[in-house]
């Protein structure tokens, strides 16, 4: 049988988000102050949680874990994208490459299934307030936080497993500023119809399962909400569950954009901008949103803020 002469390939090389030097120095202080941004906004908003006792609670709990699955999804992308907007040749390993396209993915699931679990939280606060704290106990909040970190890791390995097993033929440029599933698969030289059909129907799946997990509670959480007689009780249930709607558009609307897509519709350009609307402004976004639309985060901001003040 006739064997197929393939170059292996033992590093990538990233092309980044501009090849111009003085528009990756802005790219550069631009991203760097959005991190900086990320980092200082979601671990106030995780020791502000933490310190408060009046935000022991379930959902500032999911809360919590969400601060903190921004800061680690964050980490795992932009301080390489800065290294790299003032390296000369953007060189990343086999090895490298894949660890930071398994690690970010399964952040980004992750984060795919705690909004679906966020979702449900309010539904059970608005929809069955009396029996809230039984069903939201403290235990199965811990469970069921935990469950949704080993679901993310575990559900990532069927994308990054078919991935790998596909031969680059020893193309190795990556038209993109980090490793991700659609820019490794476009690097194959063969026939991969079956391979992008299976990992296209596991991202319908992650993705479309929790986006109709939440419709379905918003749905159930208007109708709840419509029937509440005071108008200062619909407006507090709007506004708590408004944020949450924010970022699940944001994050859901983007994600779905890059993975739900066939390759031949691919274009970088377009692919890079959606690709830092699902890495980079949700992270930086969401403590400012769940901050400036919640009055129990901006009391609990103003207590710690008056405490250190007084020390």
């Amino acid at each position: 049988m006739p064997i197929k002469n393939h170059t292996v390939v033992v590093e990538f090389i990233l092309l980044g988000l501009s090849s111009h030097p003085k528009i990756q120095v802005i790219l550069f202080l631009i991203f760097m102050i959005g991190y900086m941004i990320i980092l200082i906004g979601n671990i106030t908003f995780v020791i502000v949680i933490l310190k408060d006792a009046s935000l022991h609670t379930p959902m500032y709990f999911f809360l919590l874990n969400l601060s903190f699955l921004d800061l680690c999804f964050s980490t795992s992308i932009i301080p390489r994208m800065l290294r790299d907007l003032l390296a000369v040749k953007n060189t990343i390993s086999y090895g490298e490459c894949a660890t930071q396209m398994y690690i970010s993915l399964s952040f980004g699931e992750t984060e795919c299934i705690l909004l679906a679990i966020m979702a449900y939280d309010r539904y059970v606060a608005i929809c069955y307030p009396l029996h809230y704290t039984a069903i939201m106990s403290k235990m199965v909040c811990v469970r069921i936080a935990a469950g949704t970190w080993i679901c993310g890791f575990i559900l990532s390995i069927s994308h990054v497993a078919l991935t790998l097993n596909v031969d680059l033929c020893g193309n190795n440029e990556i038209n993109h500023f980090l490793c991700e599933v659609p820019e490794i698969l476009s690097l194959s030289c063969d026939n991969i119809i079956l391979v992008e059909f299976i990992i296209f129907v596991v991202g319908v799946i992650i993705l479309m399962t929790p986006v109709t997990f939440i419709a379905l509670s918003y749905l159930k959480i208007l109708l709840s909400i419509l029937k509440i007689a005071s108008s200062t009780g619909r407006r507090k249930a709007f506004s708590t569950c408004g944020s949450h709607m924010i970022v699940v558009t944001i994050f859901y609307g983007s994600c779905m954009a890059a993975y739900m897509k066939p390759r031949s519709s691919s274009e970088p350009g377009k692919d890079k901008v959606i690709a830092i609307f699902y890495t980079i402004v949700p992270p930086m976004l969401n403590p400012i949103i769940y901050t400036l639309r919640n009055n129990n985060v901006k009391a609990a901001l103003l207590k710690l803020n008056r405490r250190h003040f007084l020390w």
